[in-house]
């Protein structure tokens, strides 16, 4: 079984992470994706972060009503201070066994990171890293261990929904209803 592992802060979930989930699970012929919010964040200040329970909620009224998709809470549940996707890769690995094959998706934005992640050379071991186009992001210099998949992203940032909605603008056609509607109720 081949399962895609999209992690994120999803702060809030938008159209932009479930384009790139469809896109990955369709090129790579994943049998599903799992969204893990992170609960902390390590190249994130906490101050802007949506609380974990929220996001959680969100990114499954996101997925709803698709087979392939799946929500986790492994990282939520966790014990532990920063969100780690290496110790969450092991983790996986530990509960799922050599029986699945692990895709960790990301986006191009993450290539200017990725020296500062922990035990990279670890999770090249753990998982298949997959690293998805992103308008304005360029996939030049990628380490070898690493595999572009080209999708048709749409340029949409949590950062900007986060903006918009702060200063009173919809954020319709950014993120789905059914999280417009929990953003809305929970103001």
């Amino acid at each position: 079984m081949k399962i895609g592992i999209l992690g994120g802060t999803f702060n809030p979930v938008h159209l932009g992470h479930l384009i790139l989930a469809q896109e990955c699970q369709q090129k790579l012929k994943l049998d599903k994706v799992v969204f893990i919010p992170a609960k902390i964040p390590p190249h994130k200040t906490r101050q802007a972060i949506i609380d974990a329970g929220d996001r959680y909620q969100m990114l499954k009224l996101a997925v709803k009503g698709n087979p392939c998709f799946e929500v986790s809470r492994i990282e939520l549940d966790r014990q532990g201070t920063k969100s780690y996707s290496v110790d969450t890769l092991s983790l996986l690995k530990k509960k799922w066994g050599d029986k699945i094959s692990l895709f960790f998706i990301t986006g191009a934005d993450a290539l200017k990171e990725l020296d500062s992640w922990k035990d990279t050379d670890k999770i090249f071991k753990l998982a298949r890293f997959v690293m998805a186009t992103r308008p304005g992001y360029c996939l030049k210099n990628m380490p070898a261990k690493v595999t572009a998949v080209a999708i048709n992203a749409i340029d949409i940032s949590a950062t900007d929904i986060r903006r918009r909605i702060a200063s009173g603008k919809s954020v319709r056609y950014l993120v789905p209803d059914a999280v417009m509607k929990y953003i809305d109720k929970k103001k």
